[in-house]
């Protein structure tokens, strides 16, 4: 590899280090890791909600007797990925309460992490078969199998190709973060006492910067 690549590859590193640099603890990390994963748990949990809450439904309507056994077995298996991507769901849930006070939170972050990935890949079964089901009973199977095959291009896209396709894109090459963060890491120790205070205060408090 060129030289040059790598000094630009070691500098963009260097910066991200610098940008997303963050003062806090390893048990704060995992804490504040955890808070995300619960977020995206709850984002997830409401749409598999919903579609799960739509296929109970659907044995109770009166159409539902004229489906063929394609339809059917498509709508019980439909049925079975809801039921254990809600499971997937709530299992961060019961490792928690089985961890809780154990001081192993590392454990718990990568449980959620996964259950997580793995919730989310059977979201995307459920709104393809789901769609499929849809237009199998309004249009035809030939339709159906169109909106299916579209709907999981889109699926690999947006959760696949697009993640991937962010994460290869450079960092910006100059940032008042990158700039505040490089002025404290070259900053001796001493020279904190000689920094200006700010004019609605006369008195330097040393405290760093956010």
């Amino acid at each position: 590899m060129p030289s040059g690549t790598t000094e630009r590859t070691a500098e963009r590193k260097s910066q991200r280090h610098l940008l997303y640099h963050r003062r806090e603890t390893y048990a704060e990390k995992l804490d504040r890791n955890w808070a995300e994963i619960l977020q995206e748990l709850r984002i997830l949990q409401t749409g598999l909600q919903l579609i799960a809450g739509f296929l109970m439904t659907l044995p109770f309507q009166a159409r539902f007797t004229a489906l063929d056994e394609y339809a059917r077995t498509l709508y019980l298996v439909l049925v079975v990925v809801a039921a254990i991507a809600l499971l997937v769901v709530l299992t961060p849930l019961s490792v928690h309460r089985w961890l809780f006070r154990k001081q192993v939170k590392d454990r718990l972050v990568a449980s959620g992490s996964w259950a997580a990935k793995v919730a989310l890949g059977l979201a995307a079964l459920l709104i393809m078969g789901t769609s499929s089901l849809i237009f199998d009973v309004v249009l035809g199977r030939w339709q159906s199998l169109v909106a299916g095959g579209v709907l999981c291009v889109l699926c690999i896209m947006m959760f696949l190709a697009v993640p991937a396709a962010i994460s290869r894109f450079p960092e910006p090459t100059k940032l008042p973060e990158t700039e505040t963060a490089g002025q404290e890491q070259a900053a001796e120790p001493g020279q904190e006492a000689h920094q200006k205070p700010a004019p609605h205060d006369h008195e330097a408090h040393g405290l760093p910067a956010e």
